[in-house]
């Protein structure tokens, strides 16, 4: 359920609301035609292809055709333009997870007109340039051309905004029968961090990441693709560092600020909280408690003082990540899956303080070979494979393991007791065939997912499938129909109990698929819509997971709410919770407003994102609350969680590492103009 941040691939992932063409319909490309393949897992996991041609009369066409876990896109684009290169008219026709993903744009007599779920029309001028809501790859290349040719390397964006590229690396790649010396460039101004991809010259070669989009023949670069950008982005880290942490010259004081303390679950007034090297020195009343000498005082009065909050589900994203979920109170996270020479190299230099972040829990994703294999997982096709794989997590300096859907359910066991053997701890999706509680027996300590803890009492087909779009299409179906209190579920429930397994719910994620209307903000991004640069902002107008005749919206709405209401009752059952997000991270705070909406306490909310997860991962000594002695990871709020859990959006300061950060110069260093809505 990654939000993938990549600007191609978010487009690629969007939907419009004109007729939709039937797959069989849509354009065939011809054999000469341009191939781009998309992989993931260095090259290896293949997920679909996109094809670009032009035809006789001048039109270029491209065929785009995505499966990423069950999700797919087939879609073509045809493009017209005028005699001075620029675009004149633009159709995409075929179907998207959320729907039809037609759009069309159109140059006449001097205007311009756009349709899809964002709608408008203006006069159209020279280096204004439309950026696709939806579309394939070459909607994006026509745009990487135009800002090559433009001055300065700029263009101003329809709906709005504006991008520009710079030129970052170059690179000698081979791809055993001929050699390419490529240059990476960056466009920034689309999302919150800048957008690398690859030119052969003038030509758009490819995209390398996450996912990636490369010419067919050469997908085995993609390895090295990504590890030159990324440290060629690396090396502008270390001045952001130390122009947004700001490292106190002496002790910092909150005074008489409202206190969480997550270890008693309670909200404590007027309080005073005394921060020197790091760490918290002294906790005491506002009335009694004396500032050190030389100390930065800081007027909590109407404030809200926090320990840093965790997100237990955050595929780190880039070096602009860690900015972003400052920003949010986000001083932790547990990844559970991503690139992962990448990622293991931007945590060590985040502990080594070249580079602003977070505190990165990692496990090591682990996934069979199928159609639908996670984009970053370290693929195994033998049970000697598998066990391997749990080795290299131990060898990498990994703390867990996270296994996933096209496993094969019989190598479970084995690879969950030689990871307990090496100390790592054992959590994923549920393994297609599996139900929650045979994977629990087997070894699991934590589920993955709201969804997959239900899955046991999903029909015997939905669970045969459930590493496809049954995890979702069949939670939506039957989910609704689910007793939380039939004597099976409240025996499955207590075992989990018994076991002291763990929940990583990401309900916000299942908010996203089956509520929210095409045209329509989530409710977990609209508090930023207004801030966030346009066009990224733009992308959350996709909508849910499309109604079909088997599955209706209300039918959804009513497995939404049934998932919801688990919360509690795992709660209650003293079930950890681990708050996640499984997108971009401020989504945690929605996350915790659905806890707080489904009967649990807002300081029983927030416990799921403090103490609970430092205590699940054995950091209750260093981070969680607010302790004498132990890190000072906090953020400062301005408003009252205790009465309104959404005021934790409203973050003014954030402690990490020993540096004083301001949300808002962290926000304003990724292109976020404002704080979000109340």
């Amino acid at each position: 359920m990654l939000r993938i941040t990549s600007f191609v691939t978010f487009a690629m992932l969007s939907l419009t609301a004109l007729s939709q063409v039937p797959v069989e319909q849509l354009a065939k490309p011809p054999a000469d035609a341009q191939v781009w393949t998309i992989t993931s897992s260095e090259g290896v996991a293949r997920h679909g292809q996109v094809s670009l041609w032009t035809t006789k009369d001048g039109t270029d066409w491209s065929r785009f055709s995505l499966n990423l876990r069950g999700f797919v896109t087939e879609t073509d684009e045809q493009n017209h333009f005028a005699p001075d290169g620029s675009l004149v008219s633009m159709v995409v026709r075929g179907k998207v997870p959320e729907g039809d993903a037609a759009e069309e744009y159109e140059v006449k007599d001097g205007a311009y007109t756009f349709k899809s779920p964002v709608h408008g029309t203006g006069k159209a001028r020279r280096g204004l340039e439309y950026a696709a809501f939806g579309g394939t790859l070459d909607s994006f290349i026509f745009l990487v051309d135009d800002m090559l040719k433009a001055p300065g390397h700029s263009l101003d964006l329809l709906p709005s905004g504006r991008a520009t590229m710079e030129p970052l690396t170059t690179l000698e790649v081979s791809n055993g029968t001929a050699k390419k010396i490529l240059t990476a460039y960056t466009v920034t101004g689309i999302g919150l961090s800048p957008i690398p991809l690859w030119m052969d010259g003038t030509k758009f070669f490819g995209l390398a990441g996450v996912l990636n989009v490369l010419p067919q023949g050469w997908e085995k670069t993609s390895a090295e693709l990504s590890k030159a950008q990324d440290a060629a982005l690396g090396k502008l880290a270390p001045a952001k560092a130390a122009a947004l942490g700001h490292i106190p010259a002496g002790p910092v004081v909150f005074r008489n600020v409202k206190l969480f303390d997550s270890d008693a679950r309670q909200f404590r007034d007027a309080m005073t909280i005394v921060v020197a090297h790091g760490r918290i020195q002294a906790i005491g009343p506002a009335s009694t408690t004396k500032a050190p000498e030389n100390a930065q005082v800081i007027d909590g009065t109407g404030k809200t003082l926090i320990p840093g909050l965790w997100d237990n589900h955050q595929h780190y994203g880039d070096d602009s990540t860690g900015p972003l979920l400052l920003a949010s109170g986000i001083t932790s996270v547990r990844d559970p899956g991503n690139q992962p020479e990448e990622l293991m190299a931007r945590k060590k230099r985040i502990e080594s303080g070249q580079l602003l972040g977070t505190r990165i829990r990692p496990s090591l994703l682990i996934d069979g070979s199928s159609p639908f294999t996670a984009q970053v997982a370290v693929v195994v096709h033998t049970l000697d494979e598998a066990l391997a794989a749990v080795h290299r997590a131990k060898d990498g300096g990994y703390f867990g393991i996270k296994l996933y859907g096209s496993l094969d359910p019989a190598w479970v066991k084995p690879m969950a007791d030689l990871a307990h053997q090496l100390g790592l701890r054992v959590h994923g999706h549920i393994p297609h065939g599996m139900r929650p509680l045979d994977a629990v027996r087997a070894g699991y300590d934590e589920i993955t997912h709201i969804n997959f803890v239900l899955m046991q009492a999903m029909p015997d087909d939905v669970v045969s499938t459930s590493n496809g779009m049954n995890r979702f299409i069949g939670t939506g179906k039957y989910a609704a129909g689910v007793d939380l209190h039939s004597q099976k579920m409240n025996e499955y429930l207590d075992e989990l109990a018994r076991r002291h397994i763990a929940v990583d719910p990401t309900l916000v994620t299942f908010e996203d698929l089956y509520v929210p209307e095409r045209g329509s903000f989530p409710p977990a991004d609209a508090p930023y819509a207004d801030t966030l640069p346009p066009q990224f902002a733009r992308g959350f107008l996709s909508g849910s997971m499309a109604p079909t005749p088997e599955l209706s919206r209300e039918r959804m709405l009513a497995s939404f709410a049934k998932l919801q209401s688990l919360i509690p009752e795992l709660y209650r059952r003293k079930i950890p919770l681990l708050a996640g997000t499984d997108g971009y991270g401020f989504e945690l705070i929605r996350e915790l407003e659905l806890y707080v909406a489904a009967g649990m306490s807002p300081a029983d909310a927030l416990a799921t994102a403090t103490i609970i997860p430092a205590e699940t991962f054995h950091l209750e000594r260093e981070t969680g609350s607010i302790v004498p002695g132990k890190l000072a990871e906090l953020a400062l709020i301005d408003g009252d969680p205790s009465k309104n859990i959404g005021d934790l959006r409203q973050v003014e300061l954030v402690m990490r590492d020993g540096k004083l950060m301001k949300a808002s110069e962290l926000r304003s260093a990724i292109g976020i103009s404002g704080p979000p809505k109340r």
